[in-house]
């Protein structure tokens, strides 16, 4: 009989809950990092954040949610992605015509090669003649080959940190929570619980356990009284 191998190491699977150290390059250039020696070729002032990601979750591009699974805990990895694995094509009705007046009525005054958000939406001014704006819509780097060097730091186990990025990633905030036996317990007001019934399934089935709600009243601060200040 084969002795077992103790030193095999751990692999991440489908639907594990992960923090990601990655940084990604676009011809050879960083657009994205939470290192921070990489991240400040992209912005000198930018701070790197934590990222906890579930995989196969689509939370990040598909190339390299595929690429985590199988890959150990702890050791870097590079991989080169086509742009269908990436960000995906350029969409010709992404690029759209838009009265110029949209623009100054949000008190926005546009030019060629400026990047900026439009109801909620990241786009870049590609012309502008008399009163039309010719605006793209597509990801700045739809249509490109990125790569990304990864590095998986830890599998996150305890549960309470997988239902805060849960609700991190699904609901883009963190309800106040607290965890009972087999269940964790989201507190806040009566319409939170509306909102996450739809939830309950998800969460069931990636944090493995059930989700329940105590309605409590939001305590607001009593506003600061203003102070004059005198030179």
């Amino acid at each position: 009989m084969k002795e077992q191998d103790t030193n095999k190491k751990e692999v991440i699977k489908k639907n594990d809950f992960i923090e990601l150290e990655f940084t990604g390059y676009s011809e050879g250039k960083v657009f994205d990092s939470n290192i921070e020696e990489d991240l400040k070729q992209v912005s000198k002032d930018a701070k790197p954040q934590k990222s906890i990601i579930i995989v196969s979750q689509k939370m990040v591009v598909p190339g390299l949610d595929k690429a985590i699974e199988g890959k150990e805990i702890g050791k870097e990895y590079n991989i080169d992605l086509s742009y269908e694995e990436g960000f995906g094509a350029r969409k010709r009705e992404l690029v759209k015509t838009i009265p110029l007046k949209v623009f100054t009525q949000q008190k926005i005054n546009p030019y060629p090669g400026a990047t900026l958000m439009l109801d909620n939406h990241l786009a870049k001014i590609i012309t502008i003649s008399g009163a039309r704006v010719v605006t793209d819509f597509n990801n700045p780097l739809s249509g490109k080959p990125i790569s990304y060097k990864f590095k998986i730091k830890r599998k996150v186990t305890e549960s309470k940190e997988k239902a805060e990025s849960f609700f991190t990633n699904f609901m883009r905030f963190v309800p106040k929570l607290e965890e009972e036996k087999d269940k964790i317990i989201l507190k806040g007001p009566k319409i939170l619980e509306q909102v996450i019934e739809t939830f309950k399934p998800k969460f069931k089935e990636l944090v493995g356990l059930d989700l329940g709600f105590k309605e409590e009243a939001i305590k607001e601060n009593p506003p600061k009284e203003k102070q004059d200040k005198k030179d």
